[in-house]
């Protein structure tokens, strides 16, 4: 059997010191995550988190710089994601808009409120994405390619 990681997304957008989060029930429990999710088949990366930050949060997201690419195991079942985070603006809020399976808002938090106890993290990407947003890290979008077949 041939190891695969999960291959994910992830948009960071501030806006006013906060950052746009979905609030999340996973496994019953509350959590926030950025608007975040699998690649799909066929799927640019860019095209994938253009997707998820409209599925997850009603917003139209424009991509402006990758920031990070993170690997993290979870410790509980040992599945391995694979992040790969985009910085960017939204616009076009659609607040009418039904939200993904098991999405229960999409909320903006600064990261003050985001450390405190009584705000769950999905995984500790969420808390490195941002930081390393806020420490400047921007790579060019064109480092994200994507070979023709």
């Amino acid at each position: 059997m041939i190891w695969k990681p999960h291959a994910t997304v992830a948009a960071i957008i501030e806006r006013d010191g906060k950052f746009l989060m979905v609030e999340e029930l996973i496994h019953g429990e509350r959590q926030f995550n950025q608007p975040a999710g699998h690649l799909d088949p066929d799927e640019s990366l860019i095209d994938a988190v253009i997707r998820e930050t409209q599925e997850e949060s009603a917003w139209q997201f424009i991509p402006e710089a990758v920031t990070g690419i993170y690997l993290w195991k979870h410790p509980g079942n040992g599945e391995t994601f694979l992040r790969v985070a985009v910085c960017g603006s939204c616009e076009n809020h659609n607040p009418e808009q039904a939200l993904d399976k098991g999405i229960i808002q999409a909320v903006w938090k600064t990261r003050d409120e985001l450390t405190r106890p009584a705000c769950a993290l999905r995984s500790p990407m969420v808390i490195n994405c941002i930081d390393d947003y806020l420490a400047g890290k921007r790579y060019p979008l064109d480092m994200l390619i994507t070979v023709p077949s």
